[in-house]
């Protein structure tokens, strides 16, 4: 099954740029900005910059002016959105199921976090050539993950019902990271063509229905609701994701921003089921008055590095 998003990236990517947003926004120079970049690829894994977005509308997979591609396009957001997305994954005890059973990310999180942000890129930047290998390649490890869930159901990461709500819960984490914490104002009628976009995403996947617009995803979640739960194995991955992977004492600070960013995207149901909340006015007045601060001091930096293409 996959585990979407760059839990080890955000450490290391959030280590590489913790102690210098103001100084980089005050002015560095290209080839500063150029080293720092190479810098950060370094850390999270990654040796060269990425291939050029396929931009013929008759050969890429997604629209190349579309909506997804500007979401996407924007790191500090996708890294938000990713461990936002990941901490609302546990709650699905079939889908938890498959990643604690069949999955190494405590021991090896930057190469599969590396291989899972690949397929992002892949789906979303490639030509419809690149995106369908991808997708045949997560196909064949989906057919290898199934078993028997700790509450004695059979899961398989085949099963439709769970590749839309990996699909679900992944896209409405970076939409909302996108419209919470992003440079641009994405209208409703954007929201609703970003989930039309990326829904043959998850068709091609495997899923039978995902939703298409804001009003179904909320529908989704409503319907879905009473099946989630924060079993053994969703504290145990709340934890480690809690911890993170960062051992420096500024990636950890800038680790810890992030994570709060992420918790502060969840559905209150979500927070106080993962036992993230303490109160939800609470909740508010602190997402409000430390998490956003920090978040666009840290983002400033990030986009400084790796700006978004421009609008448009």
């Amino acid at each position: 099954m996959v585990l979407p998003q760059p839990l080890a990236r955000a450490g290391a990517l959030g280590g590489a740029v913790a102690g210098t947003p103001l100084r980089l926004v005050g002015g560095l120079a290209a080839p500063a900005r150029a080293g720092m970049a190479r810098n950060v690829r370094r850390a999270i894994g990654i040796g060269d910059a990425p291939a050029p977005p396929a931009m013929d509308p008759e050969a890429a997979y997604l629209a190349p002016d579309g909506v997804a591609r500007m979401v996407h396009a924007d790191l500090p957001t996708m890294l938000i959105g990713g461990i936002s997305a990941l901490l609302l994954q546990t709650l699905h005890p079939l889908a938890m199921a498959g990643v604690a059973e069949h999955s190494n990310y405590q021991e090896d999180p930057l190469g599969r976090l590396r291989r899972t942000a690949d397929f992002v890129g892949l789906t979303t930047f490639g030509s419809a050539q690149q995106a369908e290998l991808a997708i045949a390649q997560v196909q064949r490890v989906h057919r290898r993950v199934h078993g028997t869930a700790p509450d004695g159901r059979a899961y398989s990461a085949a099963d439709p019902e769970l590749v839309t709500f990996i699909h679900v819960a992944e896209v409405t984490s970076f939409l909302q990271s996108a419209r919470r914490f992003g440079p641009r104002t994405l209208t409703p009628e954007m929201c609703d063509r970003y989930y039309d976009e990326v829904a043959p995403v998850a068709l091609a996947l495997g899923a039978t229905w995902v939703p298409r617009t804001t009003d179904e995803a909320e529908s989704y979640f409503l319907r879905i609701r009473p099946e989630l739960y924060a079993g053994p194995q969703a504290r145990q991955a709340r934890d480690w994701l809690r911890r993170g992977v960062a051992t420096r004492p500024e990636e950890r600070a800038a680790y810890a921003v992030l994570l709060s960013a992420a918790v502060s995207l969840l559905p209150h149901w979500a927070r106080k089921e993962l036992g993230l909340s303490v109160v939800e006015p609470v909740d508010l007045v602190i997402d409000m008055v430390a998490v956003a601060p920090l978040v666009r001091t840290l983002s400033a930096g990030l986009r400084w590095i790796f700006p978004p293409p421009p609008a448009g």
